[in-house]
């Protein structure tokens, strides 16, 4: 087991699990290098459908350089409809190629517009529109640039299948894309929104300069540090930097001297945002607990006895499996072997939490895990009671997360399919071993 890069580690990822050097090299060098096909659970009638019972038009857009929000947006506004009326079932990124389908709804298929860096194409019509319970996962067809050692990649594939018990697999981390890629600072906010501390969650995302921003939003932020005085930090904040400048206006308005005050502040985000903050504190405890488990030395691919282990969802089809959280299994030392065998058929999955208010800890030393991380962050289940957005019941993820990669040679392309809610980067840090920035 091999020590993470050190942006890594300080989102939770303390390892690699392969020993092997890695291929080093670039993802993401051009757009073409990041090929990414969602696949959904949705149906669709003929596009020639009755719109009276089937109001929603379902597109396929191929999207250039653009990520989903943009996307969705861009084409509301080339229709002069509110953005509210198109969704979709996964977000991706901008610096890629995407695939994926959209649903807009009480649109004609003659009126589907052009949107530059899209090629859409109109699949039919459905009864409702697309949400996020339809994503099954993703496949991924990544070129890696100039690799200094491309013949590492197949070290590399064996010591992942050893790890995962016979197939290739990781540790099913979330990938630092969860955190902020250049300024990794979500899960801050969200700990300290957890603790009550809202003036600390405030500063969190106003302050914490980082050297890969520009030197403007750098300065601005060391300002706001040292001031406190919002309506000066006003003048300050570039315009990009448009979160920001709501909180302060709202700080200004307010006063900005109580918790209610940069609570009201960090309610100006949207809804999925406030979400996303505390889901990050939740992601970033949950890695803790996993590289807590690697330096244990306990198996991720089959159970151990206190261990939750929730069976597979028998509607995701084979090529995207996930747990499914309401079937939960708690191993006992009589039960090991019987779990273990569904586990290594992909049949059920060994779990870790993320923590929320109806958190139950997994016994023996995976409980002790649990705990000694959630002491060591000061948080416990009962933190996660929490107005609006913020709250959270939590849920339990896979702590393992196998594929199946195919590599090609020239250039050196790694194609492999992955369930929701995994991140393509977290496989492919094994293979390159170089600076999440990189990625």
């Amino acid at each position: 087991m091999r020590r993470a890069h050190e942006i890594e580690r300080a989102l939770g990822m303390e390892y690699y699990v392969a020993d092997a050097d890695g291929t080093g090299g670039r993802l993401r060098d051009r757009p073409e290098d990041f090929r990414v096909v969602e696949r959904e659970r949705f149906s669709t009638e003929p596009a020639d459908a009755d719109p009276g019972d089937y109001p929603w038009l379902v597109v396929r857009a191929t999207l250039r350089e653009m990520d989903t929000n943009d996307f969705a947006r861009e084409f509301a506004n080339r229709v002069g409809i509110s953005r509210e009326r198109v969704t979709w079932a996964g977000t991706k990124d901008k610096d890629a190629v995407t695939t994926q389908l959209f649903s807009v709804r009480d649109l004609d298929a003659d009126d589907v517009p052009e949107v530059s860096s899209a090629d859409i194409r109109v699949v039919g019509r459905a009864g409702r529109g697309l949400q996020f319970g339809d994503l099954l996962g993703n496949e991924f067809e990544i070129v890696v640039r100039d690799p200094p050692r491309p013949s590492q990649a197949t070290a590399v594939t064996n010591q992942l299948e050893a790890f995962g018990g016979g197939v290739p697999a990781v540790p099913n981390y979330f990938g630092h894309q969860r955190f902020g890629s250049y300024r990794p600072i979500t899960h801050e906010v969200g700990l300290a929104i957890v603790r009550g501390d809202w003036e600390g969650a405030v500063m969190a995302y106003l302050g914490n300069p980082n050297e890969n921003e520009p030197d403007s939003s750098q300065d601005a932020r060391r300002f706001v540090e040292e001031t406190r005085d919002w309506q000066a930090a006003l003048a300050e904040f570039p315009g990009r930097l448009r979160y920001e400048r709501t909180m302060l206006h709202s700080l200004v308005e307010t006063g900005g001297t109580e918790p209610a005050d940069f609570r009201a502040a960090l309610e100006t985000f949207p809804e999925n945002i406030q979400r996303l903050f505390v889901n990050a504190a939740q992601s970033y405890a949950f890695n803790q607990m996993l590289s807590a488990r690697l330096a244990r030395g306990l198996p991720f691919h089959e159970p151990i006895p206190g261990d939750v282990a929730c069976f597979a969802d028998t509607d995701a089809p084979a090529a995207f499996p996930i747990p499914d959280v309401d079937r939960e299994q708690r191993v006992t030392a009589e039960r090991v072997d019987v779990v273990g065998r569904h586990c290594r058929r992909g049949r059920a999955f060994v779990t870790a939490p993320l923590v929320g208010t109806e958190t139950e800890f997994a016994d023996g030393e995976q409980g002790e895990i649990e705990r000694e991380v959630l002491s060591t962050l000061d948080l416990a289940p009962e933190d996660f009671d929490l107005p609006g957005a913020f709250g959270s019941r939590g849920t339990r993820r896979a702590i393992l997360l196998p594929f199946d990669p195919s590599i090609e040679w020239d250039p050196l392309t790694v194609s492999f399919s992955l369930p929701k809610g995994s991140y393509a980067t977290v496989a492919l840090r094994e293979y390159l071993k170089t600076s999440p920035l990189e990625h």
